[in-house]
């Protein structure tokens, strides 16, 4: 018939048509389960998976699917691509000239399922453009323009890929040679909204099954979660206390102790069972610190053997470094050849590089441990002071510790009192006895404890008295520091200032203790500002008023004229501890009934 003929006709000639895009026909035959073939029957994706047969999110193509029949199968090499004239109801199309380049497309939109289609004949009708292009698949929409162009959208974007191997023909409507029945076809991607919708909805559902895969796959690989803590029990606590005695199995009975002081199952009832608990998780502190002194030692063993090995390597170096340099010497090195020289020449260096970086390691090993050692040495006087004192603190904390540890075994025995003088009046009569035992005990321990608790405070009191002597001791020290530099800065003075002004003080057999007029002067002077001064002056005062009237004179001069005149001047301390200061006071009174 005419169908089947057109139909055959249609194959044949598509089984030619170029390839424009190579990924769109790589993206047909790969959407209809295929192996996709190039124009020479090469594997345009050698990656291709034929178990899976399709692109991910692309329902699969039933065979008896409308206008599968244009698209071609693989075409043999020595089959000629030659596009041929395809004949339809309403019109004619005729194939492009295959001397020229392939019409260009754009780049494909993502979901792309509508084309653009331009030339179209000016008479040319919505049901020729469906009789065209239904062939390529089920068509859902044309929008169709009054210039002659139109979008056609398809079910499935595998369909675009064959619409756009129509785009280059020319088409005529019936036999008519008319320019209004004639047009070129330009077939290209057109970008849809409805088409990104689809194509975000896929991607997100594609999201949304990753995500649930990846939940799955970590939830398979997740570690399994603890164990729940028991809650407690007298039983249990039995159980947990055994454990602890046990080196292997304290972490998970520590764990469990935890726990429950956590959730609050410390009362007056079972707090002597969790104390001995607490007692016997602090035994290992001890097994600890000795398990980390044995690490620390094994680790200094290693660096020892590291260092040992390191020098051993070195020497080796040394030695392979002394055979490059004596085979450098002319008395050898004349036999090699240059090759041989040039190759001696970059192994010296290579070994003299490696020997130095292994040296530096080496010495800043040894330079770290000298560092460690003198650290180690070097300690002040005052730090011993230091030391000493912060022990007297420490022992007296350990006493305060020792104290509140007492205080709360009392309290504790407290609380079993009263809840044994609780039980005695529920009881019977018959147990009445050993409850008073019982209470004897208890209250003799009582009395053992308060003895005890008595003798740790007097301790502490002890202690502290010491402490305060201590810091008596060293306010006292402080003090007698600062009045011995003082007198070294005034003997420095003295010394600075007999030298600049060469005044020095002279010693004569004569008994008179003043020497000129202008020391009579002087103390004269000297009298009357200590007369109007009953509680004294300092050196300092008495230079400054002095010196208003004389810039000339000199702080040595007047100290050494004044403690020459004993029996009419007199120094005094006063002030205590860092505000002690010595002043001088006027005694030429006393000192007249005296002489």
């Amino acid at each position: 018939s005419a169908d089947g003929g057109r139909n055959l006709s249609l194959d044949s000639i598509l089984m030619g048509l170029p390839m424009s895009d190579p990924t769109a026909w790589a993206t047909a035959m790969n959407n209809l389960g295929m192996a996709p073939m190039g124009m020479t029957g090469q594997p345009l994706l050698p990656d291709f998976d034929p178990a899976l047969g399709m692109m991910t999110g692309i329902p699969p193509i039933n065979p008896m699917m409308p206008g599968l029949g244009i698209v071609p199968p693989p075409i043999p090499p020595d089959m000629p691509a030659v596009k041929e004239i395809i004949h339809c109801k309403s019109c004619t199309l005729f194939p492009p000239n295959p001397h020229l380049p392939p019409p260009a497309t754009r780049e494909r939109p993502p979901g792309c399922k509508t084309v653009f289609v331009g030339g179209l004949p000016e008479n040319g009708t919505e049901q020729i453009i469906m009789e065209v292009f239904e062939q390529c698949g089920e068509v859902i929409a044309i929008r169709k323009s009054k210039k002659n162009f139109c979008h056609i959208r398809f079910a499935e974007e595998f369909m675009v890929d064959k619409a756009l191997y129509l785009s280059g023909y020319r088409i005529r409507l019936g036999s008519s040679t008319d320019k209004k029945d004639t047009g070129r076809l330009h077939v290209d991607f057109a970008q849809a909204r409805d088409d990104l919708y689809e194509w975000e909805c896929k991607q997100r559902m594609l999201a949304r099954e990753e995500r649930h895969r990846r939940r799955l796959e970590e939830e398979r690989f997740r570690p399994p979660s603890p164990p729940p803590v028991v809650h407690y029990s007298d039983h249990e606590c039995s159980i947990v206390a055994e454990k602890l005695k046990d080196d292997t199995k304290f972490l998970e009975a520590i764990q469990t102790l935890l726990t429950w002081i956590e959730r609050g199952e410390v009362n007056r009832r079972t707090a002597n069972n969790f104390y001995s608990m607490i007692q016997s998780a602090n035994s290992h502190v001890r097994r600890l610190v000795n398990e980390k002194a044995a690490h620390e030692k094994e680790m200094e063993e290693a660096k020892e053997k590291f260092k040992l090995a390191l020098s051993g390597i070195l020497v080796q170096f040394e030695q392979i470094v002394a055979v490059y340099h004596s085979a450098s010497k002319q008395k050898a090195w004349d036999h090699f050849t240059k090759a041989q020289r040039k190759n001696i020449s970059v192994w010296c260096k290579q070994a003299e590089e490696i020997r130095n970086i292994h040296n530096d390691e080496l010495m800043g090993i040894r330079r770290e441990e000298e560092m460690e050692m003198s650290d180690e040495e070097i300690e002040d006087p005052s730090e011993m002071k230091e030391t000493e004192e912060s022990a007297l603190v420490s022992q007296v904390e350990a006493l305060k510790e020792e104290n509140d540890s007492l205080r709360w075994q009392l309290d504790a025995y407290r609380n079993e009192v009263e809840l044994l003088k609780q039980e005695q009046g529920k009881a019977s009569r018959d147990e009445d006895t050993t409850k008073e035992q019982q209470m004897k005990l208890l209250q003799q321990a009582l009395q053992g404890m308060q003895k005890h608790l008595l003798k740790v405070q007097d301790e502490y009191k002890k202690r502290e008295a010491e402490l305060e002597k201590v810091r008596e001791d060293k306010l006292k020290i402080e003090t007698l520091l600062e009045n011995l530099k003082e007198q070294e800065s005034s003997t420095s003075r003295v010394c600075a200032c007999s030298q600049e002004k060469e005044c020095p003080v002279e010693k004569t057999s004569n008994n008179s203790p003043v020497k000129s007029e202008r020391e009579v002067l002087l103390v004269g002077i000297i009298s009357t500002f200590l007369h109007v001064h009953p509680f004294g002056a300092s050196i300092e005062y008495i230079c400054s008023y002095l010196q208003r009237l004389d810039s000339k004179i000199c702080t040595t001069e007047v100290e050494v004229l004044m403690t020459r005149l004993q029996n009419t001047f007199r120094q005094e301390l006063s002030g205590v501890g860092a505000s002690l200061e010595k002043r001088w006071k006027f005694c030429g009174f006393d000192g007249l009934k005296m002489t």
